[in-house]
């Protein structure tokens, strides 16, 4: 897990018994200016999001520094506060580049691959990405905290659906946050606002949008 002030990452086991941990405040390798999101791809390395040093830096298991990438800007493989990260099966990393508006995919060397825009919102409500998160079939769930509701895009960034918005209903949030998905597909959803998390079963990856009608239909 990441410790947002302390500056650093904690490991722990399955059964929340102490491992290890690694990073302190700052910029040089292994430094983080506020360590946010962390994955661990196929292989156990373990990629984490440093904010405020708009970068991803890769561990090994142990903490060992392997690489990094990023700057602050607007280009390819530059980010503006970027506040989340996921890894697929393939082990391509996914950012939440959260104030750009987009998700930028990369190689787990840090190659940049591909990025999108998330699906508008209103002016006064940009469509921000705060959580990002990988299904085993490829599709990756964005959580659109502005907007309330949450969007998903096949593994190169065609969108497939949105749902939710503002509201304390099923299926409704204010302001979620994390998403995860389970080995079964079912998506689990932090919404922060209304102090809970709700859970939605798995929606397969379509050719083409799914409409409101049809994703209430799936959820009776």
């Amino acid at each position: 897990m990441t410790e947002l002030g302390g500056g650093r990452v904690q490991k722990f086991t399955g059964g929340g018994a102490f491992v290890t941990k690694w990073g302190s405040p700052g910029s040089e390798d292994g430094q983080f200016g506020a360590a946010r999101g962390v994955a661990v791809d196929g292989s156990g390395y373990v990629y984490v999001v440093d904010d405020y040093n708009s970068r991803i830096q890769k561990f090994t298991s142990e903490g060992i520094f392997v690489t990094k990438w990023g700057t602050f800007g607007t280009g390819d493989g530059q980010f503006q506060n970027p506040y989340s990260i996921a890894v697929d099966a393939a082990n391509n990393v996914y950012v939440a580049d959260t104030y750009n508006y987009r998700v930028q995919k990369f190689t787990d060397a840090g190659v940049f691959l591909a990025k999108w825009q998330l699906e508008p919102g209103d002016i006064a409500h940009p469509a921000a990405p705060w959580d990002v998160s990988v299904a085993a079939d490829g599709a990756v769930y964005v959580t659109d905290i502005g907007n309330h509701r949450v969007q998903k895009f096949t593994e190169s960034g065609a969108l497939l659906t949105i749902w939710g918005g503002p509201g304390t209903g099923d299926g409704q949030f204010d302001q979620p946050s994390g998403i995860v998905v389970d080995v079964a597909g079912n998506i689990y959803v932090t919404d922060r606002g209304n102090h809970r998390v709700q859970k939605f079963g798995h929606l397969p990856i379509s050719a083409r949008p799914i409409t409101w009608g049809e994703m209430k239909a799936a959820y009776r």
